[in-house]
């Protein structure tokens, strides 16, 4: 009996020994949200539960930004991708020193971010937005868009009356007259107010301008690791491209893993809207193209044309800033 227990005990610590050593072999990896978790972000949290990541020899620590913000983080190296925009990312790449980042793989294919309103009261496009209140971030480049759209439709920007934007809650800020309208991105935004069963317009700026049709969000990558662990950064988004192409396959099971893996617990409480949110981005995520992540060189430079022609960048940024050489 002796000799049993010795040898079930000598095997229990050969394969503890063989388990740390698999354990240590995987490569860390830090991924950095641009936000607190919410369905931008599923396909990753899935890729992690899944053990796409594991099985790809990655170890992947997913992280809150830093009070600098995600792009910087991931240009000083505390990270090796995270998440951003392609209009965001247009300040970093004009200095005469660009940040060292690349998007790498598109989270979406189209802009669905557009302008919110209440029902009835004529903003059911930019040009309604005349003599009406909207909430602003006071960002140069949204604001350039907004009145580019409303100049496209004959509309005169100066009068609109610009207020802050410190709007958590936009079918609540809306019925409650603090504003007349506001920016949201409608798969989390404009879920919300579906579920809040609000009376709303909705214009989006895609529908008025394709050079609007910018990419957001998007995985970006430090450069220094792309170009020093190219196999690694294939290896991660290989991984994670199944974890979106999960997402829209089983859109609640992925939905209860980014609960799951909320280290937050913000989304706890708003199952009804992760759910809810899920299934709409399910659509979303891939939608014309011919996989989850790739980019349209064309459509990506037509945006960065547009920052330049409109004066919003010192540089013409075409042609940079993005690649699919990493994506499988």
């Amino acid at each position: 009996m002796k000799k049993i227990i010795a040898a079930v005990f000598l095997s229990l610590l050969i394969f503890t020994g063989i388990c740390s050593a698999q354990n240590n072999e995987l490569t860390p990896i830090t991924f950095s949200l641009d936000w607190t978790p919410n369905t931008n972000h599923t396909g990753v949290y899935a890729a992690k539960a899944l053990g796409y990541y594991e099985e790809a020899g990655l170890d992947v620590q997913i992280v809150q930004p830093s009070e600098n913000g995600a792009l910087l983080m991931c240009a000083a190296g505390q990270a090796e991708f995270a998440v951003d925009a392609q209009d965001t990312m247009a300040a970093s790449l004009d200095l005469e020193e660009p940040l060292g980042v690349t998007a790498v793989a598109a989270i979406l294919q189209h802009n669905t971010s557009g302008v919110i309103s209440r029902a009835g009261e004529g903003i059911t496009s930019a040009k309604g937005m005349e003599n009406k209140i909207y909430s602003t971030w006071d960002i140069p480049v949204e604001l350039a868009m907004i009145r580019y759209c409303m100049e496209l439709e004959g509309a005169d920007f100066d009068t609109v009356k610009l207020i802050p934007n410190n709007i958590t809650d936009e079918p609540a800020a809306l019925r409650a007259h603090q504003t007349d309208s506001v920016w949201i991105f409608y798969g989390w935004s404009g879920i919300n107010a579906e579920l809040s069963d609000f009376d709303f317009d909705y214009w989006d700026f895609r529908s008025i301008s394709e050079d609007l049709d910018y990419y957001t969000p998007v995985i970006i990558a430090n450069n220094e690791f792309l170009k020093n662990s190219p196999e690694t950064a294939k290896a991660f988004l290989e991984a994670t491209v199944k974890g979106y192409e999960y997402a829209i396959a089983h859109p609640e099971e992925a939905a209860e893993m980014l609960i799951a893996g909320d280290t937050t617990g913000s989304l706890e409480d708003a199952r009804d809207l992760v759910y809810a949110s899920q299934k709409w981005l399910a659509d979303q995520y891939t939608a014309d193209a011919k996989q989850w992540g790739v980019f349209d060189p064309a459509r990506w430079d037509a945006f960065y044309s547009w920052l330049y022609t409109n004066g919003l960048t010192a540089h013409d940024l075409t042609g940079i800033g993005f690649t699919n050489e990493f994506l499988p």
